[in-house]
């Protein structure tokens, strides 16, 4: 198993969350995080002032999917998210080592 953590535009998250869901891909944590990249923020104009504004506003999708489903899982997150600027986001992969579930303290472990 595999964690999929996605950082996208906020305007993008409902175009990903569609297309994940029409995939099969229902589970998953939404945070609305903010951040920068390599642009390293944005300048605004605002009443004739420019407003530097360092942290970006996104939303952090994260998902615990089996291995044979990540490239899937990039690949849809990946169509549905690009707007071709700068600040579009990034995913990233790690491995889950074991899942316990709360309600029933059963530890699984993360290969199927």
């Amino acid at each position: 198993m595999k964690m999929v953590a996605a950082i996208v535009r906020p305007e993008m998250f409902d175009s990903v969350r569609a297309a994940l869901e029409a995939d099969g891909i229902y589970g998953m944590t939404v945070t609305e995080v903010m951040g920068r990249g390599a642009q390293k923020g944005i300048a605004l104009r605002f009443r004739g002032k420019v407003m530097p504004v360092e942290l970006i506003p996104k939303v952090k999708i994260e998902m615990v999917v089996p291995d044979a489903d990540v490239d899937k899982v990039i690949r849809v997150i990946r169509e549905n998210s690009r707007t071709g600027r700068p600040g579009d986001g990034r995913i990233f992969v790690l491995p889950v080592e074991s899942i316990c579930r709360v309600r029933t303290d059963q530890i699984d472990p993360a290969d199927p």
